[in-house]
């Protein structure tokens, strides 16, 4: 982006706001052309634009900024590309505690759709990052450059770990297994708590079959857990990055002030607020108009939010200058603040999940997690 950089972050911003502010009128207009309209809008303009240029910003900043500060430059990525997940977590929550008094029905499917956004996007998370990891694995046992996604020459391209100029570190690794296996237990935990401490007697007569909620006091529990782990895995376990290996994109960064580089951030978090609060409005309404259940609605909402991680794990993955280790490290953070999301919006009073959807989300993560795990220990062997 070089020097029109500045310019396109206003821009993401703006388009956020045009989105937050203009577009989000007609989803209550009561015209099903505009409705409609305002949806596409939203969608198209939220996920090709303002996320996808962010997660660009942040995913060129994170080299630098773990130059500079000695933070772990997965640790960095996911304070940036876990913003979505969590801003549409803590939105929805607001929309449903605004709705409390007024009505129930649509407070509760706000609350659900706040929890399977927050959980929803763990499993996309993990499920892209194990077939990026498993393909890097393939790579490197044929010991060929292969095809991301394959038979379609999309996606880019993965190089064995030997043709790598700077290979990623085995304890890079370790790190992300102990992250991984710290998400399992917390998920593993949330999971729990939701079935014995959280069934909700008293909304039997607003929704239909058992509901969940994640309770203030594990909320708290959660929350100082999560900012634990992310404390104590904050160092970075990967040396300076040399100049040559840093591309145009992340030279331009070189260069500049680390306040400014703080400054694109929090704009860059701006826009993904205004593209979130948006989005969630526009899912509601969506589900209103095509009947769709709330809990998968919260779903879908959660791949909009989870499309920065991935599109940075992506990038990471295909480019062999080091970068997989950062984006292995970074997608197990991403789902540590997430988590972090849920144990906000659980201290807020705004997550609930059905029995079904409860089950299946935690299981799919947990299993999800496990052959990550497995995957990352196989990268692990072909490192020196």
């Amino acid at each position: 982006m070089g020097k029109n950089q500045f310019i396109l972050i206003i821009a993401y911003v703006a388009m956020a706001a045009i989105l937050r502010f203009f577009f989000v009128g007609f989803l209550e207009s009561g015209s099903l052309a505009l409705e409609i309209l305002a949806i596409l809008a939203i969608f198209v303009i939220g996920i090709l634009f303002v996320f996808r240029g962010t997660a660009n910003v942040i995913e060129e900043t994170t080299d630098v900024l773990k130059d500079r500060t000695g933070l772990a430059g997965g640790f960095l990525q996911s304070l940036g590309t876990a913003f979505p997940d969590m801003i549409i977590g803590v939105t929805a929550a607001l929309l449903s505690l605004s709705f409390r008094e007024t009505d129930m029905v649509r407070s509760i499917n706000l609350a659900i759709i706040a929890a399977a956004a927050t959980f929803g996007s763990n499993i996309y998370n993990i499920l892209h990052a194990l077939w990026c990891v498993y393909r890097q694995n393939l790579a490197n046992r044929l010991n060929k450059t292969i095809m991301m996604f394959p038979p379609f020459a999309v996606g880019g391209s993965l190089k064995p770990l030997s043709q790598h100029s700077i290979p990623p570190s085995r304890r890079e690794m370790d790190t992300a297994i102990d992250i991984l296996a710290v998400l399992t237990l917390l998920t593993g935990f949330v999971a729990v708590s939701m079935v014995l401490f959280g069934q909700n007697n008293n909304l039997s007569g607003v929704i239909q079959g058992d509901v969940y909620e994640l309770i203030r006091p594990v909320g708290v529990v959660l929350f100082v857990l999560c900012v634990a782990t992310l404390y104590f895995f904050r160092k970075s376990e990967r040396p300076e990055s040399p100049l040559e290996e840093i591309v145009a994109e992340e030279h331009y960064y070189a260069k500049q002030k680390t306040i400014r580089i703080w400054f694109d951030l929090l704009l860059s978090g701006a826009a993904i607020l205004f593209a979130a609060e948006s989005m969630v409005r526009a899912m509601e309404v969506l589900s209103e108009l095509t009947h769709l259940p709330f809990v998968l609605a919260g779903i879908l909402a959660g791949i909009i939010g989870c499309f920065g991680e991935m599109l940075v794990v992506h990038n990471f993955s295909v480019n062999p200058k080091g970068r997989i280790g950062d984006a292995i490290v970074g997608v197990s953070m991403d789902n540590i603040v997430t988590t972090m999301g849920a144990a906000i919006v659980a201290i807020m009073g705004g997550i609930f999940l059905g029995g079904n959807s409860l089950i299946i989300i935690f299981v799919v993560i947990l299993v999800a997690n496990s052959v990550l795990i497995q995957q990352i220990s196989r990268l692990k062997n072909n490192l020196k």
